[in-house]
């Protein structure tokens, strides 16, 4: 009887003990319900909508103290929030954010803390330690254990590559992404990404070998040993690692990671979690910075005609493009490769006068963002950004990175830093994806981690239709993404052809313009030859009076790899833009988002009659719309449509 009665209490001591352990998280809109296990490891379940999608994943990490974060935790506390506040991005897709969100942080004995929160946009989680000392990171464990064997899309390369779809459980080689990874799961699309990576590398993720159904993170450890390498010899190679990921603060929190969902895709072109998740702005002035748009010199060769001089890198082609944009009313030339040595930046191009080309552009009203290797910038950043700052340097765009690793991060973070003291904006090429790093350091004005247009200039398949419309359903998830549209010669897949000095695109030249309005970009690109635009005025009218930052964005519709369709407002003034893939498509548009019991005038770009046969034919046309008219679109394969909706002027004629 005393044996029975033992045993009994003992289950009863476990069943509350069990009990004590499981957690749950709801979102605001309680679709989102999210379960956490604390046991012998610490994992999480997630389900949406009653249905599970994540099974139990575990998340540690594990120090060089011996100390594993989620292994035989103790809790000794626990903290329930809730959050309903409105953000003010300095410049974004909207100029208002409602963050609204559940939170639950767990206190553990040993020094370290877990936070959990749940949006209606998705779920995030992140480790936090409050050690004397500084600690070394070995390893962390990020686990995606999905329900069934789902399709996702893969980005099999740091920086710039096209996205494979393949099913989770498929080991192709690389058997590597980069984040974000769109998992397309029944009923609900998956983003896997991060935010607030700061003196930390950045998390990528493989299939895992052992578990079905699971993709697992996997981080670069820290350099131990680089070399000069890459192409043209740009880059530091890693050769040799430590066997830790970092060594940082003890006292600190670390990178969120973050599953965003959405029941349709085109609200992920809504979704600002990265954004919500990043670390409030750090710098203390940010009136000097500046969104706009960039004639861009090294796409195009600088092909120039009908000029009296020879067009090259020198003083008076970069006047020529200084005058363009002046005359455009372009914020900003980029001085691409060339203006100066590579890996001397205060050895300026003997055919460049830079200090006549800086008087020039201050008198113009331009400005100039110099193009620099990473490496030589990171040897000589504070000699560099004072001579550039003593100049009237507006900007620099930073290359060939090409790693992830913390020391990385940490030149991120720096540059960023020092150059907001200059009053510096900084782009960043050949990086990793964005991260959050925009919100902490508003002066990150764009960053590449796509592949884009360039492409076409040096790679057999160039980008296509397809790529660019699966693009802002992933990458561009991520934050602002400088794919550098703009090409002035448009092909179809049949004729197109690589021409490294005189680049063309592939697909209509309406697809080229709607990427202005679908691709957030808050310094955004001109990538053809000023000349070519000139010849082209209503073209280039439109491009000089799209904006680059946004009051309001309202998606319209789209699915990755097929098309997108989306509406973004500035001020009074509303822009569409439409793309698609290679496949013919009528679409419809509700024009709901208009203000009520007003007219306006819809001035509209389509694909010409002839655009599938000769890219570059085009219609422009002017009509009359209100709220609640519906827009029956017709793009070409490869094509695109885009329009800009004013208030109308009764004194204006169509």
């Amino acid at each position: 009887m005393r044996r029975t009665y033992i045993f009994f209490l003992l289950i009863l001591i476990l069943e509350v003990t069990a009990k004590a352990q499981s957690l749950t998280l709801e979102s605001p809109d309680k679709n989102l319900k999210v379960k956490l296990l604390i046991g012998g490891e610490i994992s999480y379940e997630l389900a949406y909508k009653n249905k599970s999608y994540i099974t139990p994943s575990k998340i540690s990490m594990s120090l060089s103290n011996g100390v594993i974060l989620g292994n035989q935790a103790k809790l000794t506390g626990a903290k329930r929030t809730s959050v309903n506040r409105q953000l003010r991005p300095l410049n974004g897709i909207s100029d208002l954010v409602k963050e609204k969100y559940n939170e639950l942080k767990l206190q553990f004995k040993g020094g370290y803390s877990l936070t959990l929160r749940a949006y209606d946009e998705g779920f995030a989680y992140r480790y936090g330690t409050t050690f004397k000392d500084s600690i070394r990171v070995m390893s962390e464990t990020s686990e995606f254990c999905f329900n069934a064997n789902y399709p996702a899309y893969f980005h099999p390369a740091l920086s710039e590559s096209e996205y494979r779809l393949q099913k989770i459980s498929e080991q192709l080689q690389p058997n590597y992404s980069s984040l974000p990874v769109l998992v397309k799961a029944s009923g609900l699309s998956i983003l896997i990404h991060e935010s607030d990576v700061l003196d930390f590398p950045c998390l990528a993720i493989r299939s895992d070998y052992k578990r079905q159904n699971t993709l697992t993170g996997v981080h670069s450890y820290f350099p131990r040993k680089t070399e000069v390498g890459g192409y043209s010899n740009f880059g530091l190679i890693v050769k040799e690692t430590e066997p830790y990921l970092a060594k940082t603060a003890g006292s600190r929190f670390f990178p969120w990671r973050l599953l965003a969902v959405a029941e349709n895709d085109r609200d992920i072109l809504k979704n600002q979690l990265v954004y919500m998740l990043a670390s409030e702005n750090k710098l203390e002035d940010i009136s000097w910075i500046k969104p706009g748009k960039v004639a861009w010199d090294w796409w195009n060769t600088m092909n120039l005609t009908g000029v009296p001089f020879k067009a090259g890198i020198n003083t008076a082609t970069y006047k020529y493009f200084i005058d363009f944009a002046s005359a455009n009313h372009l914020e900003y030339v980029n001085l691409d490769e060339g203006w100066s040595d590579q890996f001397d930046l205060l050895k300026v191009n003997k055919d460049v006068d830079m200090n006549e080309l800086t008087r020039y552009a201050k008198e113009k009203g331009v400005g100039l963002i110099l193009w620099c290797v990473w490496r030589t910038l990171d040897r000589q950043m504070m000699e560099a950004l004072d001579q550039f700052q003593k100049w009237g340097i507006s900007g620099v765009k930073v290359d060939f990175m090409d790693r992830d690793d913390q020391i990385l991060v940490r030149f991120h973070e720096r540059l960023l830093k020092e150059a907001a003291r200059r009053k510096l904006l900084v782009n960043f090429h050949g990086a990793y994806h964005p991260n959050g790093m925009s919100r902490t350091y508003p002066n990150q004005i764009n960053a590449e981690g796509v592949k884009g247009l360039e492409w076409n200039k040096f790679d057999s398949l160039g980008t296509n239709p397809v790529h660019d419309v699966t693009i802002p359903y992933i990458r561009m998830f991520a934050g602002s993404m400088d794919y550098t549209p703009g090409a002035m010669q448009n092909y179809n897949r049949k004729d197109w052809r690589l021409i490294p000095d005189r680049p063309v695109s592939q697909g209509t030249r309406c697809h080229q313009l709607a990427m202005y309005i679908v691709y957030y970009a808050p310094l955004q690109m001109l990538a053809d030859s000023p000349t070519a635009y000139e010849k082209e005025p209503e073209y280039l009218k439109f491009l000089s009076s799209v904006p680059t930052v946004w009051n309001e964005t309202v998606p319209l519709s789209g699915e990755a790899g097929k098309y997108v369709a989306v509406a973004r407002r500035k001020d009074d003034t509303w822009y569409l833009g439409a793309m698609t893939n290679w496949d013919r498509r009528e679409l419809p548009l509700l024009l709901d988002f208009l203000e009520p019991d007003k007219k306006f005038i819809a001035e509209i770009f389509s694909d010409g009659a002839n655009a599938e046969r000769s890219g570059n034919d085009i219609k422009h046309d002017f009509m009359e719309v209100k709220k609640g008219d519906r827009l029956d679109i017709s793009m070409a394969g490869g094509g695109g449509w885009a329009a800009i909706i004013r208030p109308a002027n009764p004194d204006r004629k169509l």
